[in-house]
């Protein structure tokens, strides 16, 4: 009997709490929509910027080719461009996957049958995504062969020159960027609001109301020092990223700054969401099962893991809003490539609007209550 009185208390107590028993159902069903759709095998959308300086009836071939695998499999999206450097440049700042350079003469050299060569420039910071692309160009050329016009030679002999942009990166290292923000959200775990939600299950919340401290001082002292935790630990992970895969931080001293900045700001504008969410949580239970919610919901459709172009439509809005996948296309430039401020210029002003949001809301909604 005295067995039974503790089952029914513990069940009661868990009746109590309909949010605990809701999240618990939901949260598995959310895990697969969001993990379900964050991998979905086959890439889609891969932008690669194609530059037509041939201009001949196998130039347009190839490109008659790519759109039809853009129109049927949509596995890639063609941007037509006719500078050869701006095509470069987005690969190069990660805003196309890869330039695709269809050289003068090329049509003629296919039909003398003189080495014809078209030059792949794959953005290798993404090797799930430039070997996807250099695939999709591979398999469109080998469809050459169906070329309707009579010509000398064999038109299937046109060779792919590939170029890897950077250094070799191999898939284990190409999640370092991922593995840091996913330590920066950790941190914002273990800190900031947490801290706060423990106090207040421990009363120590009370000695706060006992102080002439402010709402402004209590939230902006908590984050400042979940800041300070989050970037030494994230730092750490970094570290010990780079010592475990092998890699070496390009760039000079700008981008390490650039980097040490873009952490500091993930971290301040995390916590500052985290406060906004939790600061009025009473049990620490409650920020563990949120916490971990959000940690899929945020890092899985960061692009960390699986190019952000090969999602569905409803999950690439939710990343053009997500903090996580502008943190990590900036540090993937800045790690991998040593980037300047124009390759991230966009992330910057994402995360300093977001921050600022956050960090005003965060402020103005915390009570200075029991």
């Amino acid at each position: 009997m005295r067995i039974a009185a503790v089952v029914e208390r513990d069940l009661r107590r868990f009746t109590r709490n309909p949010f605990m028993m809701v999240a618990s159902i939901l949260l598995p069903l959310l895990y697969l929509v969001i993990i379900g759709n964050s991998f979905q095998g086959q890439l889609k959308g891969l932008p690669l910027a194609v530059v037509d300086l041939d201009n001949g009836p196998y130039s347009r071939r190839i490109i008659e080719l790519l759109q039809a695998m853009q129109e049927g499999p949509r596995a890639i999206e063609v941007i037509r461009l006719s500078d050869q450097k701006e095509a470069l440049d987005l690969a190069k700042n990660g805003f196309c996957k890869a330039a695709l350079i269809i050289p003068a003469g090329f049509s003629e050299d296919l039909i003398k049958n003189t080495k014809p060569q078209i030059g792949l420039f794959l953005d290798n910071a993404d090797p799930i995504s430039a070997n996807g692309v250099s695939s999709i160009v591979s398999q469109s050329l080998a469809y050459l062969k169906s070329e309707y016009l009579s010509v000398r030679g064999d038109p299937t002999k046109a060779h792919l020159r590939t170029v890897e942009l950077f250094k070799k990166i191999d898939y284990d290292a190409s999640l370092v960027p991922g593995v840091v923000v996913m330590a920066i959200f950790m941190g914002t775990m273990i800190t900031g609001a947490f801290n706060l939600a423990m106090d207040k299950f421990l009363g120590i919340h009370e000695s706060y109301l006992s102080t002439p401290l402010t709402k402004r001082d209590i939230t902006v002292g908590i984050i400042i020092s979940g800041v300070f935790i989050t970037t030494v630990m994230s730092f750490i992970v970094l570290v010990g990223s780079m010592i475990l895969t092998g890699i070496k931080l390009e760039g000079g001293l700008e981008s390490f700054a650039m980097l040490f900045f873009i952490i500091i700001l993930s971290a301040l504008g995390l916590l500052s969401m985290m406060f906004i969410i939790l600061g009025r949580a009473n049990h620490p239970r409650i920020v563990g099962l949120v916490g971990g919610f959000l940690n899929v919901i945020f890092f899985f459709p960061s692009g960390a893991v699986y190019p952000i172009e090969s999602f569905p439509d409803w999950l690439k809005a939710f990343a053009k809003v997500n903090p996580e996948a502008y943190a990590v296309h900036a540090l993937k430039a800045l790690i991998f490539k040593g980037a300047d401020i124009v390759a991230i210029k966009g992330d910057l002003v994402f995360l300093v609007i977001f921050t600022a949001i956050m960090l005003t809301i965060a402020t103005f909604t915390f009570k200075r209550t029991m």
